[in-house]
Parts: structure tokens; C-alpha cells; sequence
């Protein structure tokens, strides 16, 4: 099997061992290259994109979110429940919530994810720091922290680093992703960014909060991509609404996809 693919695809992998098989539908678990690794019945298969079926199971590959300002515990409750019978890979939402969905999961193979320095990504890396360490704590085991926008713009990439140095000692045995906010770089800034997150051992980067002026496009995740390489991971975010576009994106190289719509895309 393609060396590459299998790199890609370790982190899902890791995930699922263990796991009995009981989805109706193959698993798309990572594409690479025009090659797909896919997860059946009868285990691991490697095909091309044009072998692939016409319908694929990506919760493994899917975040969870709820992360407006408005939700309410009943919301939370439902998000849990969801992500419990879809077996997706995580919920995501506000630190607020963080002890309730660790307890809610439990035992579960549902991760608990949490967002730092969001969304904004202006507060101090000290801060970040902490929020991170706290939400760990708690219960958190994947912290989608915001990179600091302005100092990426102003091409301080020693203060960048430094940031991301001390969100990933806060956490040093959860899942890091750094969240790029691509609409508002440069293609180079978002490679400098991707070079930098792996230089420092953050484990996924991350397209957008969802809450700037853009989300996930194809082309970012095909940049961002080719910069960390088949050891990193990629997770498309915002604007992800129906199964088309989902699969495009994990196509093009995400290997997680961060979205407030699975029902939708896992319903077809």
C-alpha cells in the first residue's frame, strides 16, 4: 500500500483501531495524489479516484461544530448525541462547554475538541497558553487554536513561532490544530504558516474559523497540502454544507473536516 497515503491516513487510523466496522457505506479515510484509502467491511482497500463509489462514509473525518454564541446546553446535548450515532471524529465547540461533552462521551471514540484565541486569534500567546492548558484539564483532548493574523501579515514569523511553541507545551499530549484564517493571507503567507506549524509540532492546520469574510476552499487545501507535506494534517473549515463539497475537499488533501452541517453531508 501507498506509503504516502498511509502516512496520511495514520492519525484516522489510530482513531479507529479497535472499532468495529458498522457503517452501510465504505469509509473515505484519505485521498492522495488520485489515490483513495478506503475502509470496509473487509478492511483497508487502496483504489483511484475514478474507482471510488458514488456514495463514501467521511464521519470519521468530520468535526462536530457548534460554535455560536446562542447555543444552549439542549443544544450541546443534541450536538453529543449526534456525533455518538454518526461516529464522527469529534465535537467542537466553545471552552465554555467543554466539561459537559467530556462527560458525555466518555468511553466513547468521539473526541471532545475545543477552540482557543477564538476568532479572532488577537489574544496574547500567554493566553492562548492558559485557555489551552485550562480546556485540556477539563476534559479537551484537540484544541483548534487561531493564529495571530496580524503578526503573520507583518511577517514576524520569530513571534508567530514563539506562540505556537508555547500553545503546544500547554499541551503536550493533546491534538494541536492551528487555524490559518487563509482569507485574509497571502499564499505565501499561508506557507510560511504551514512551515512554521510543522517546525513546531502542531499536528493539524486549519483552514478558517467560520466566522471571517471566506471559508475551506480546494485551492487552499491543495496549498496548504503540498507545504506540510503527508506527516501533518489538514482540516478544511467553513462553509462546508453538503456532501459534494466535503468530498472535494478531503480529495484535495484534508484529512478532518470541520463542519456545523453533518447531518446534511452524512445524510446526503
Amino acid at each position: 500500500m501507498n506509503p504516502s497515503l498511509l502516512r496520511l491516513a495514520a492519525e484516522v487510523l489510530l482513531r479507529l483501531e479497535g472499532t468495529p466496522f458498522t457503517s452501510t457505506l465504505f469509509q473515505l479515510l484519505a485521498a492522495y495524489e488520485g489515490t483513495c484509502l478506503l475502509r470496509g467491511p473487509e478492511g483497508l482497500a487502496e483504489v483511484s479516484r475514478a474507482e471510488l463509489p458514488a456514495t463514501l462514509d467521511l464521519a470519521p473525518l468530520l468535526d462536530h461544530t457548534l460554535l455560536k454564541p446562542e447555543a444552549r446546553m439542549e443544544d450541546i446535548d443534541r450536538l453529543c448525541d449526534e456525533a455518538l450515532a454518526f461516529r464522527t471524529a469529534s465535537v467542537c465547540v466553545n471552552p465554555l462547554w467543554v466539561p459537559r461533552c467530556s462527560a458525555r462521551l466518555q468511553g466513547s471514540p468521539v473526541r471532545t475538541c475545543t477552540v482557543v484565541g477564538f476568532p479572532l486569534g488577537a489574544s496574547s500567546a500567554h493566553m492562548k497558553a492558559a485557555e489551552a492548558r485550562e480546556a485540556y484539564r477539563e476534559g479537551a483532548q484537540e484544541v483548534d487554536m487561531v493564529l495571530s493574523v496580524g503578526l503573520a501579515r507583518m511577517g514576524d514569523w520569530e513571534a508567530v513561532g514563539r506562540e505556537l511553541g508555547q500553545v503546544r507545551k500547554a499541551v503536550p499530549d493533546g491534538v494541536l490544530k492551528l487555524i490559518l484564517e487563509t482569507c485574509l493571507l497571502s499564499d505565501a503567507e499561508k506557507v510560511q504558516v504551514c512551515q512554521l506549524a510543522v517546525a513546531e509540532g502542531v499536528d493539524f492546520v486549519k483552514t478558517s474559523t467560520g466566522f471571517s469574510s471566506a471559508g475551506a476552499t480546494v485551492s487552499d487545501v491543495t496549498l496548504m497540502r503540498g507545504a506540510v507535506g503527508t506527516g501533518v494534517g489538514v482540516k478544511a473549515s467553513g462553509g462546508i454544507r453538503t456532501y459534494p463539497a466535503a468530498l472535494d475537499l478531503v480529495l484535495a488533501g484534508a484529512t478532518r473536516l470541520g463542519v456545523s452541517a453533518a447531518r446534511a453531508i452524512l445524510e446526503g
